[in-house]
């Protein structure tokens, strides 16, 4: 079966070396005046980065402020200092600088500037977008695919609670790549970010529906691609061609295009999020942490999926009378590749330690809204199975 789709990608990709020296002609073709620069830590500074956008600003007329700050699994209090300022200077457009995390906070900026209420009412499902600021992206984090996607996830400070919202209205207008900008990416987070871009095209790659071919066909090359380009990046920190093929990759894996004709699972993300939520876990390790065991709760009743992946992504050779064998196999061929990046396969391996009764209910909680939703879509997890996962992950 192949499932009706819509696929629709409105973000202009800049790519290539030197190519934030086009910043200031994108912003004034897309009608900016006043801009929010918007950005993470400190390394965007160190590198020069932001010295050279600062001067594509002013080249350009722009006005801009700036605000800085954004942690990994951004928090809705930046979110909150960022509404107030743009509306203070009257911004008309969110530059962000960095990340997953600093484009989902600026997505969220650009919600709630127009939004007479509490942009949090987005999240907690009382409200819709309507409307968002216009939003551009200078990337250096290849992970999260938020220069292409419509997703923005957020983190309430106060009650540990990290939660999505999709919606057209933030896909940024443009997206400047420039693979030199990731070189200096510390090997985990390079690792962590490879595993993100893989678990988005697998959380469309497993699904019930198994006949769109050429679907299959461009998430298995993505996946097969960027594993081998992380071996590489890992040993070769300032290789070109292959820092490219994970940035571009990060960017396919997220803007719909490996869902054409499927249907998104996701239940893997959904569990870490309040595993990232409660410990401040790295994203991409904590699904690296909690992917084998879900798969292996599930594959008994889509093994054809499983063989599928386990030969033509891993590389394992098909023993066609054990199938069931085969799909373990393909498991057992990833979470040795986890390891040979340097990424955990299990809670114990992510945390440092066991995770205890106590966490795995109140995850289940959080996960399932107090028992009210279910998450996935190739297999529906409630409370139950989500509390088996986490189990079987310890």
């Amino acid at each position: 079966m192949i499932k009706d789709f819509n696929f629709y990608a409105p973000t202009r990709v800049v790519f290539g070396k030197d190519s934030e020296n086009q910043i200031g002609h994108l912003l004034k073709n897309n009608g900016a005046s006043r801009v929010l620069l918007h950005y993470g830590g400190g390394s965007a500074e160190r590198s020069g980065l932001l010295d050279v956008i600062r001067k594509q600003l002013r080249d350009a007329g722009l006005h801009f402020v700036e605000l800085d700050g954004v942690v990994p699994n951004p928090l809705l209090s930046k979110v909150y200092e960022g509404i107030r300022l743009c509306k203070q200077e009257q911004v008309d457009f969110i530059l962000a600088v960095g990340g997953g995390s600093v484009i989902d906070s600026a997505k969220a900026i650009g919600y709630g500037v127009p939004y007479a209420g509490d942009v949090w009412d987005f999240w907690d499902g009382k409200a819709k977008p309507t409307a968002c600021l216009p939003i551009g992206v200078v990337l250096t984090i290849p992970a999260a695919g938020s220069e292409m996607s419509s997703s923005c996830v957020i983190t309430k400070d106060e009650e540990l609670l990290k939660r999505g919202v999709n919606s057209d209205l933030c896909r940024c207008r443009f997206a400047v790549m420039n693979p030199e900008r990731t070189y200096t990416l510390p090997a985990y987070q390079t690792a962590a970010g490879a595993t993100d871009i893989m678990m988005h095209t697998m959380e469309r790659y497993f699904s019930n529906y198994e006949d769109m071919t050429l679907t299959d066909a461009i998430s298995e090359a993505l996946l097969r691609t960027v594993m081998d380009a992380a071996r590489i990046v890992l040993k070769e920190p300032e290789n070109y061609r292959y820092r490219a093929q994970i940035m571009w990759a990060g960017s396919l894996a997220h803007n719909d295009l490996t869902e054409c004709g499927t249907e998104k699972d996701f239940a893997t993300h959904r569990l870490e999020h309040e595993l990232s939520a409660l410990f401040g876990v790295t994203h991409g390790a904590g699904l690296a942490a909690l992917w084998p065991s879900w798969a292996r709760y599930v594959k008994d009743k889509h093994l054809s999926r499983f063989v599928q992946f386990a030969v033509n992504v891993m590389g394992v050779t098909n023993d066609f009378t054990h199938p069931e064998e085969t799909a373990e196999q393909g498991i057992q061929a990833i979470e040795r590749f986890y390891h040979e990046i340097g990424m955990p396969t299990n809670l114990t391996e992510l945390l440092g330690r066991k995770i205890t009764d106590e966490e795995i209910d109140i995850l289940v909680d959080k996960c399932s809204r107090g028992g009210t939703i279910t998450v996935g879509a190739m297999e529906v997890l409630g409370q139950k199975e989500m509390r088996d996962i986490y189990e079987m992950a310890k």
